[in-house]
């Protein structure tokens, strides 16, 4: 990969929607990724964390990413999760997303099993050595209860497939260090999203891009653009939805999908347990919130 932005600049790491029954809404699933893609989205993550990965099979995770890619076709590159704590069961969904026809892979820290430093530089090389596929490696210690090395992002920088890392460790100043390293750097976190380009980073990986996506893509160009006060003024305008979206302990792909249903993208905001959806008064908090940044 020779591009300075291998997955796009402006990406969400988009909702799975589900049927009241708890199955896949395919349907309503391309609904998202048409609505990201017609607001200001060059890139989508399919099957990450807010796409409720941890509880979504091997099989709807291939429904899913080619659904995804039948709606948006060549309009934005796709990117598939296919981070889990089963090194095996990693391999194999990175092989079915290369023969779905992903553009990258996400893949994040194991999570619970807690690996040393050496583990999870083991479980990425072999992911890694599965397929093709350009990866972006997440670093989200919040939810893995481990944090990626220098010396394994050092390690991993040489191997053919990994070109990108998506930083959610609030770290700025390792993150420069990544950059330096090669490493097209995306934020992971909506709160530091102006704070990371403003360190050279390439692009974001957003989840109050669900319904913030032109904001994001005015403020990631104002940047590229060295309009430093637009790209404030925009971020500034975000911050009430952003921490609608994201300030509260049931956030996520719960918030997400409250944020679609209030804009009228999809029509319920139900998730799979343990996940349970906002109720009135927390969906009106988000309300609020969204009033505050003008997107509703």
């Amino acid at each position: 990969m020779t591009s300075a932005a291998p997955f796009g600049t402006v990406l969400t790491a988009m909702v799975t929607v589900y049927k009241q029954d708890g199955s896949v809404d395919l349907e309503q699933t391309q609904k998202v990724a048409r609505h990201l893609v017609d607001h200001g989205h060059d890139g989508l993550v399919v099957s990450g964390t807010t796409g409720e990965s941890a509880t979504t099979t091997v099989a709807e995770d291939a429904e899913t990413l080619a659904a995804v890619k039948d709606a948006v076709g060549d309009r934005a590159k796709i990117v598939a999760g296919v981070g889990t704590n089963d090194t095996r069961t990693s391999i194999e969904l990175a092989r079915q997303a290369e023969k779905v026809g992903a553009d990258g892979l996400l893949l994040v820290t194991p999570y619970y099993n807690k690996p040393g430093q050496r583990g999870i530089a083991q479980h990425f090389q072999q992911v890694a050595a599965a397929t093709g596929v350009p990866i972006m490696l997440y670093d989200v210690p919040g939810r893995t209860g481990s944090t990626i090395s220098y010396d394994v992002y050092r390690e991993a920088i040489g191997w053919d497939t990994v070109v990108a890392a998506k930083e959610a460790t609030g770290d700025l100043a390792r993150g420069t260090k990544l950059i330096d390293l090669g490493f097209s750097l995306y934020s992971g976190d909506d709160a530091l999203n102006l704070a990371w380009l403003a360190h050279g980073a390439t692009g974001v990986v957003s989840v109050a891009g669900h319904v913030a996506g032109d904001l994001l893509r005015t403020m990631v160009d104002a940047m590229a653009a060295g309009d430093v006060a637009t790209a404030r003024k925009t971020y500034a305008r975000m911050l009430p939805a952003i921490d609608a979206i994201m300030g509260v302990p049931n956030y996520g792909a719960t918030t997400a999908k409250a944020a679609l249903e209030l804009t009228g993208v999809i029509d319920n905001r139900s998730v799979r347990s343990p996940l349970v959806a906002l109720d009135d008064d927390e969906v009106e908090a988000l309300r609020v919130g969204l009033v505050a940044a003008g997107l509703l």
